[in-house]
């Protein structure tokens, strides 16, 4: 979800995280959807929506990599959005672990969190049946639901962006997931979140994608529109250093797929980080992207295509920006008969960008795919187990390095 307004300006080259001017371009696609996970109820609808262009640049001073043609005014983050990754064993999993370490770790039991870019009120719930208080969330797509009912009078919604404006919000916990990516000003976000905390010495929470792995995956289906802004650890703790936070925990979970950084507020110069051979290898590595993602896209064209001259049956599982990323570059694949995905709420809509149907599970019964591509590894055992449960036996292709 989103957390502040956005003001990038999209005809602007320096970085966004240090202000450096060195900010080549490595990568390039001219038509994305603007929103991967909007839910459209018609094929027409969801194929009728505005594109925009990637221009990704990594800055050679601090290895932030930023949207150069991102322009914040297509962002429109309204009800039909819905990104939520609940009802996944693995990943609830994932997030009970979160939570339960944050608190435990933290001595946050009865105490107070401040979620900002909180979506429907998930994670606050969780937070909150795991121990806290209450608190508070806010995000601009925010609306009434069984998540915040359920809630009740321990927190209190505010549908807005996070902004100078709520300096006065307060949370032992400052809790922030999956929303700095969305963000093109990063250095102008991070900076303004310190400056409303002051005095206060909450722990900070921030989770994100990282785009380490993103690099050496090639993995194209990972970059899209919504996300503007892309950290490796390194640009992460710099940039939060640079910001006034002084980063107590930065590592990786859930496959290596996210980044987990925990701060505190600082009044302490950060000390001075030699990252030279960090940034020299980080620099080669955005350089050599475009030519291998397109090696990548080729093989994943000559697969489908052999795929449909033997008559497979093929179907994605995981509706939403994965799917959305590598169908829009393999040029939609009216071959492929639609996307699975276990969210109730994405079911009987159609896939933002390409208006494949999005499907549930036992609708697999009557397409009887011969194969499935997975959009996310980490949910091979599970999506394994509920084609078992339907009878069905495909062979099952992951989106992972070398395809």
């Amino acid at each position: 979800m989103t957390t502040s307004a956005p003001s990038a300006d999209p005809d602007a080259s320096g970085c966004r995280a240090c202000g450096a001017a060195d900010v080549p371009v490595f990568y390039e696609v001219e038509r994305v959807p603007v929103h991967s996970n909007e839910l459209h109820a018609s094929r027409e609808a969801a194929l009728a929506r505005p594109t925009g262009a990637l221009r990704l640049a990594c800055c050679e001073a601090c290895g932030f990599v930023q949207n150069q043609a991102f322009d914040p005014a297509q962002m429109d983050y309204a009800e039909s959005y819905e990104d939520s990754q609940g009802g996944s064993a693995r990943f609830d999993a994932f997030a009970s672990q979160v939570v339960a370490e944050l608190i435990e770790d933290h001595d946050l039991a009865g105490k107070r969190v401040l979620e900002i870019g909180c979506g429907r009120g998930d994670f606050l719930l969780r937070l909150v049946e795991a121990g806290m208080a209450g608190g508070v969330g806010i995000d601009p797509a925010w609306r009434p639901s069984p998540v915040s009912e359920r809630l009740g009078g321990r927190a209190r919604f505010i549908a807005d962006f996070y902004s100078p404006r709520y300096a006065e919000l307060e949370g032992d916990l400052v809790f922030c997931r999956h929303s700095l990516e969305h963000i093109p000003e990063v250095h102008t976000f991070v900076a303004g979140l310190r400056e409303n905390l002051g005095a206060r010495r909450p722990v900070v929470y921030f989770e994100l994608p990282d785009t380490e792995r993103i690099l050496a995956e090639r993995a194209f289906w990972d970059v899209y529109y919504e996300h503007c802004s892309y950290f490796t650890p390194g640009s992460l703790a710099a940039l939060f250093r640079r910001c006034g936070f002084a980063v107590t925990r930065l590592h990786k979970a859930f496959g290596d797929q996210y980044l987990l950084l925990e701060a505190l507020p600082s009044d302490r110069a950060p000390e001075p980080v030699d990252r030279r051979a960090e940034l020299a290898q980080w620099a080669e590595q955005a350089r050599s992207f475009a030519a291998d993602v397109a090696k990548t896209i080729a093989d994943w064209r000559a697969r489908l295509d052999a795929w449909r001259a033997e008559g497979r049956r093929v179907v994605l599982w995981g509706a939403g920006s994965k799917a959305v990323g590598f169908l829009t570059a393999l040029g939609g694949r009216d071959d492929v008969r639609g996307i699975v995905d276990i969210n109730p709420a994405k079911q009987g809509t159609f896939q933002a960008g390409t208006g494949h149907p999005i499907l549930a599970p036992a609708s697999l019964r009557e397409i009887r795919p011969d194969r499935v591509v997975l959009m996310n590894p980490i949910y091979a055992e599970e999506i394994g187990r509920d084609l078992e449960s339907l009878g069905l036996h495909p062979e099952l292709y992951a989106l992972r390095a070398g395809g």
